[in-house]
């Protein structure tokens, strides 16, 4: 290929990538090299709109349940989608000294730190080459950071949703624990849910699936894998 195959993406990155090798917290080379990639794809004119996760500080109720916390999981979640707008604001930071203009767009009112969301202001930032940060996931508890990057890819046009993880691809099982684990090359959804595959949970799959949105599954960890997903390189694994 010698141009983009897709012309407006919705990058999902989870809040672990942030983290990079460390247990928790913010790795400053992989906040570095996630900016670096993205300028690159948008430096060949492709939209990038971006959904974070945030379990490299908090994880809503897995998080407090290992933790021994008794939290109602409403508060659990609400305090997810705070940790998602901190990982927001230090991607914006780290973007923006590359020269990348970008707006931090929340689900969660916060007027001093970040815009509200509002789906005709993200699409005209994004007509506008800025990369927009989707944070604080829907705004409402019982809805993961999965089913955020469904439902903003829709409702911005996004032509895919690209996951970024830190394996390449969906196994059969966890390739870190599984010696023998099958690695998909491509995938329907509908395998995906009757497999039980965690590619995303059952909401975002079946959103994706009503909508005919693809999504593609790749390793963040090897820089230049967004670029070559954008030119149609069959890295990862590709539900549709």
């Amino acid at each position: 290929m010698t141009k983009p195959i897709y012309k407006r993406v919705l990058l999902k990155l989870s809040g672990e990538a942030f983290a990079g090798k460390k247990s928790h917290g913010i790795d400053q080379s992989v906040l570095i090299s996630i900016s670096r990639q993205i300028k690159e794809i948008r430096d060949l004119s492709v939209d990038v709109a971006i959904v974070l996760g945030a379990g490299n500080i908090f994880r809503g109720q897995e998080n407090s349940a290992s933790r021994g916390l008794d939290l109602d999981r409403s508060v659990a979640d609400y305090m997810g989608m705070l940790a998602s707008v901190i990982n927001g604001l230090a991607l914006q930071d780290v973007l923006e000294k590359t020269g990348q203009p970008t707006r931090v767009m929340t689900a969660i009112e916060m007027q001093k730190v970040a815009e509200p969301y509002i789906r005709r202001r993200a699409i005209r930032h994004l007509e506008k080459g800025r990369v927009v940060i989707f944070v604080a996931g829907t705004g409402n508890p019982y809805f993961t950071t999965d089913t955020a990057a469904a439902l903003r890819a829709k409702e911005v046009g996004a032509d895919v949703i690209l996951k970024a993880t830190k394996v390449d691809g969906v196994y059969s099982a966890d390739p870190m624990k599984t010696e023998n684990a099958k690695k998909f090359s491509q995938l329907k959804y509908i395998d995906v849910l009757k497999k039980g595959l965690r590619v995303m949970d059952a909401t975002a799959i079946s959103m994706c699936m009503d909508n005919k949105l693809p999504i593609i599954v790749f390793d963040l960890i090897k820089e230049g894998n967004i670029k070559r997903v954008i030119f149609g390189e069959k890295i990862g694994t590709v539900v549709s």
